[in-house]
């Protein structure tokens, strides 16, 4: 648990049995707390256990909010709707089907990351139907010190929310600003299938930079206090990926060519910022090249830009 100011925490969900990435955060209200992000089914004990720490009891959990509904974020939630017996479960209204129902949503996550998606995220339940408020963007809620306002921020999905939280000048950023581990020189690009929307995606970052946010709240990982900076850089680094791929696909479509060459780009660019450029494990474990290959040329293929 870390504390992050006017009564805000980080709690983390020490997934895969590592600390630093993936985060669960605690926002205090006037009736209790608000948590955005339940993390997988496999960090529930964790979650839990930070709960304790933090001095929450469960009957004080009121809101349970999703940035979107990708397993690392909101594969949990079903698991917590006992644990949280007061709570009322937020999602973007695109993904509420996939939360009562999530066999589709469990059986995508089978497809992009193969055999280890069951060990990786656990066994994902439904959330009733009544337990479930769905958003589209511009709902406030009231917060210690301010009101937590829901953005749209599709893009990485259609589905996702960012949350502006007037009480720090911060916004939580679930997936939306890209991954930015501890050591990391630069935002990484979190650019997965199924509906990767590149155009959408910029326009998602322009939209919170425009928020002029003091801090922003990643859910991979942490608090950067770089705000606008660190989203400037996430659309030069996704630029960057996007234009290596792109090249690759052209000569040769296939996911381990284009995985290659993000690898390679992000050699090159770490070197030309004047970077070292040490192994990534985590940040292949949050967002893999392999995963990035997969969503951009998807994305390239609907579009086109791969015939003739």
């Amino acid at each position: 648990m870390t504390e992050l100011g006017a009564g805000r925490r980080l709690l983390d969900l020490h997934f895969r049995g590592r600390p630093g990435l993936v985060a669960s955060y605690l926002v205090p209200q006037e009736d209790g707390v608000s948590i955005i992000e339940s993390g997988p089914t496999t960090c529930r004990a964790p979650l839990l256990s930070a709960l304790r720490e933090a001095g929450v009891e469960p009957g004080e959990v009121r809101r349970l909010f999703v940035t979107h509904i990708h397993l690392d974020h909101a594969g949990g939630a079903g698991a917590l709707v006992d644990e949280f017996p007061r709570a009322t479960f937020y999602a973007h209204e695109a993904g509420v089907r996939h939360l009562k129902d999530p066999a589709k949503l469990v059986e995508s996550a089978r497809r992009a990351w193969g055999p280890a998606a069951d060990q990786l995220w656990g066994p994902v339940a439904p959330i009733p139907e009544a337990r479930i408020v769905a958003l589209r963007g511009g709902e406030r809620f009231p917060v210690q010190g301010g009101e937590l306002e829901a953005i749209a921020t599709p893009g990485h999905a259609k589905h996702h929310l960012a949350f502006h939280d007037g009480g720090t000048g911060g916004v939580f950023t679930g997936d939306s600003a890209g991954v930015r581990l501890a050591g990391a020189w630069r935002p990484r690009p979190a650019v997965p299938p199924p509906d990767l929307d590149i155009e959408l995606l910029f326009a998602s970052v322009e939209r919170m930079r425009q928020l002029a946010p003091r801090s922003l709240f990643y859910s991979h990982f942490g608090a950067s206090t770089d705000a606008v900076g660190d989203l400037e850089r996430y659309r030069t680094a996704v630029e960057s990926w996007r234009d290596a791929a792109l090249e690759m696909a052209r000569r040769t479509p296939d996911v381990a060519a284009v995985a290659g060459a993000l690898r390679a780009r992000d050699v090159a660019d770490a070197l030309a910022a004047g970077r070292s450029t040490p192994e990534d494990p985590g940040g292949e474990m949050i967002s893999s090249y392999a995963l990035a290959a997969q969503g951009l040329l998807r994305y390239f293929q609907q579009r086109g830009l791969l015939s003739g």
